[in-house]
């Protein structure tokens, strides 16, 4: 199973890029993980305008074996043994590429999320786009950890 996250607009935040670049030099311990931005839609006065060009784009990088994760406030609250029995039922029914996919600052289009095989959220609070990559990078480590036993998630 190959891991990657989609996100709308680069990071560039210095912080958060290390912090990802840290957990995943971690996840390919376990897991290959690729990361793939597009480019978001320009805010012109209507949200679901930006919602729908987002969506397309997302959608546009996914293949028809993908299997997607969106990330959105309405989504299911996991914790984090929950979050590893995603990664594993991923595994073990031999999920060719699990995509978790970030929203840009209007969140996510319904037709990604009816695309999506879960939607789940990171947190009730609301997380700004790099504060939630820096997350679901260090959840995807911690559930890749818990499923091979190390010590991490103690």
């Amino acid at each position: 199973m190959r891991l990657a996250v989609l996100t709308v607009g680069k990071g560039g935040n210095a912080w958060a890029d290390a912090a990802v670049g840290e957990y995943g030099k971690r996840i390919r311990r376990f897991h290959r993980i690729e990361e793939q931005a597009v480019k978001p839609a320009r805010y012109r006065g209507d949200e679901d305008a930006v919602r729908r060009a987002e969506a397309e784009r997302l959608l546009a990088a996914l293949g028809d074996r993908d299997r997607l994760v969106a990330l959105d406030e309405r989504g299911d609250d996991l914790d984090s043994h929950a979050f590893a029995d995603l990664l594993r039922t991923c595994r073990v029914s031999g999920t060719h590429r699990l995509v978790f996919a970030l929203g840009g600052p209007y969140g996510h289009d319904a037709a990604l999320r009816e695309r999506a095989w879960r939607t789940i959220r990171l947190s009730s609070l609301v997380l700004n786009h790099e504060v939630a990559r820096v997350v679901l990078y260090e959840q995807i480590y911690r559930g890749l950890s818990l499923l091979a036993g190390h010590p991490y998630h103690h």
